[in-house]
């Protein structure tokens, strides 16, 4: 089984466990007074939102191979309610998906990447964790 082979909402949330049990990634203060885009009306109120968060970028990072900060803001917005005009898409806020991603870059499992393509890609060290996931998950 790899990474792809699983469920996506499965797999998220199994990755999330393991990275709350890793230590890798810490909970910021101003994390549950901010909404995640502003297409959103309130602030998220989800008790493990921050690793269900860290987990879902650590994926979308393994399957692009290379993916920046706009991409991921483009991943994560939605359309917002306009009251009697139409909806519109925006992208979502870039602080949390930044402040995820310097957190990863600092624990080891992900790494900038300058070249053809701009944005972060998994270390060797990013790989082995999130297929590690996929193995505990199997046993």
């Amino acid at each position: 089984m790899t990474v792809k082979s699983i469920e996506a909402g499965k797999y998220n949330k199994l990755l999330a466990e393991a990275l709350k049990k890793s230590g890798f990634f810490e909970k910021p203060d101003w994390v549950n007074y901010v909404k995640t885009g502003v297409s959103k009306a309130r602030p998220n109120i989800e008790e493990d939102f921050w690793f269900k968060r860290a987990a879902s970028i650590l994926k979308q990072v393994y399957v692009r191979e290379i993916v920046g900060i706009e991409r991921l803001r483009t991943r994560y917005g939605g359309k917002k309610d306009r009251g009697a005009k139409p909806s519109k898409f925006f992208k979502g806020g870039g602080k949390i998906i930044r402040t995820i991603m310097q957190q990863a870059e600092k624990a080891g499992l992900v790494e900038k990447v300058k070249g053809k393509k701009f944005g972060r890609k998994l270390t060797q060290k990013g790989k082995e964790f999130l297929e590690g996931v996929v193995k505990e998950a199997k046993e």
